[in-house]
């Protein structure tokens, strides 16, 4: 904790809690703090109702928007890309073991190499993701999408935002229309941190250093904290 307060806003650790892997706190810190600072500015905006909790619609509901709301005009854009991998075969020259000749004897082109990844938000080298109440599988899509931008060179450093596990208790005593509760709607196999952790010690975000950010009950408005 005492580490990560260097480059964390102090407020900022009683909404959400921060896991970085790969040095992504220190590259944000030296070389994007203009971005850093604005979703840092992002987050300190963050406050969800209860009635928001309880809305059906999963990545569609007002929460995600409220980071749109604040990060676009801010320059910050939803990109998907697409790229098709040239393949140069080159000939060995006569007589000469390892050397080759400067033009290629025949080329093929894999279309669809690189095709259909999308990132949420995208400035300067910086990608940001959120995820609030997705099925767990969008982490592997968001992982894969942020090592593929990394290694074209789009991006440095990425950012992944969902909910912390300590917003179980709060969804356990929210009750639906029928008076049940809301928990079953936020189960284990939907986009929370234990589900990204893993993924990230396990290195599915390939070279690219991520910095996850959990969601806490600071974050919520009307509760007992």
């Amino acid at each position: 904790m005492e580490e990560l307060k260097k480059y964390i806003r102090e407020s900022l650790f009683n909404k959400f809690e921060f896991y970085n892997y790969g040095h992504a706190l220190e590259i944000l810190n030296e070389a994007f703090p203009v971005e850093w600072n604005e979703i840092q500015d992002c987050l300190r905006q963050l406050s969800i109702t209860v009635d928001e909790i309880k809305a059906a619609g999963g990545n569609e509901t007002a929460i995600p928007k409220k980071f749109d709301d604040v990060l676009y005009p801010l320059g910050w854009r939803e990109i998907r890309i697409t790229g098709d991998l040239l393949v140069k075969l080159y000939p060995r020259r006569s007589n000469q073991r390892g050397r080759f000749d400067d033009k290629p004897f025949d080329e093929k082109i894999i279309e669809g190499y690189i095709d259909g990844h999308n990132i949420d938000f995208i400035k300067e080298k910086v990608a940001f993701d959120l995820e609030w109440n997705s099925k767990d599988q969008t982490f592997d899509r968001d992982l894969l999408a942020m090592r593929t931008y990394f290694d074209c060179g789009l991006i440095e450093v990425g950012i992944i935002v969902t909910r912390s596990e300590e917003l179980n208790d709060i969804f356990k005593n929210i009750l639906d229309g029928q008076g049940k509760s809301i928990i079953k709607k936020y189960g284990a196999s939907t986009t929370w941190m234990g589900k990204l952790a893993y993924r990230l010690k396990s290195r599915r975000n390939g070279g690219c250093p991520i910095l996850a950010i959990g969601i806490k009950k600071g974050c919520i408005e009307g509760i007992d904290k």
